[in-house]
């Protein structure tokens, strides 16, 4: 069983996570990775994540109307995700730690670079259904490795030119594909213990109620300077994090 300040740690990262999906409706994952790699290790981090991360995107998965347009566009993309994540759980065994931090620093550094200027990514046009299934799987791989999806699985979604709403329900319906892929790829090759299943359950709390908290702040902070703040965290947070896997 982990020390008391840990668990205070685990619950404090998970209500501020909370707090930061509510406010801008995303960020959970990247959020838990950054507080919680260094003490815990990715994997282990990854693995706490499972739970609040499920049931947070059950609702926005299902909520919308788009849900079986979705699929029809995108069944590829969430399949190609889901082998992809077997295939990066399986290279767990072959990367090391600092390999994998570093990683993860690069990838949140492309992401927070991209999203602070703005940038868009051209549209794949007629090549969708051939770049479809292979942006899905190395985002799945990566996701399978490092606990983050971004680089290129959610670039590519917002490069799809989706409406607003249906890019939230299509964001919904990956993080729920790749938890729950990722959560039976961990408990299968024992990654995910009765313990880390049972914290992981209790983070769901904090979770909810920074989720709550952070869905009323929407309206009283503005949300385009929270996000620059948030990205320009997760920059340096990259950085660091690079820095400690050299």
């Amino acid at each position: 069983m982990y020390a008391p300040e840990i668990l205070l740690l685990i619950a404090v990262t998970f209500f501020v996570a909370g707090v930061i999906k509510g406010t801008v409706g995303m960020g959970l994952p990247i959020v838990v990775l950054v507080f919680l790699a260094v003490p815990l290790g990715v994997t282990t981090a990854i693995s706490l994540m499972l739970v609040p991360a499920m049931a947070t995107n059950l609702v926005q998965a299902v909520a919308g109307p788009s849900l079986l347009v979705l699929l029809r566009r995108l069944w590829t993309f969430f399949l190609a995700a889901a082998v992809g994540i077997w295939l990066g759980v399986a290279l767990l065994d072959y990367v090391e730690a600092d390999m994998t931090l570093m990683v993860l620093g690069a990838l949140l550094v492309i992401y927070s670079i991209v999203s602070l200027r703005s940038a868009q990514i051209t549209p794949p046009g007629r090549y969708e259904p051939v770049l479809s299934p292979v942006a899905g799987g190395l985002g799945g791989i990566a996701f399978g490795v490092t606990g983050i999806f971004i680089v290129p699985g959610i670039l590519y979604l917002q490069a799809l030119g989706l409406k607003k709403n249906e890019l939230v329900q299509a964001l919904g319906m990956t993080f729920m594909t790749l938890s729950v892929t990722l959560f039976g790829a961990f408990l299968e090759s024992g990654v995910l213990t009765s313990q880390s299943i049972l914290i992981s359950s209790a983070a769901f709390v904090p979770t909810a109620i920074g989720l709550w908290l952070g869905q009323r702040l929407r309206h009283r902070v503005s949300e385009s300077l929270f996000r620059t703040m948030f990205f320009w965290a997760l920059l340096a947070t990259g950085l660091r994090f690079i820095y400690v896997g050299l």
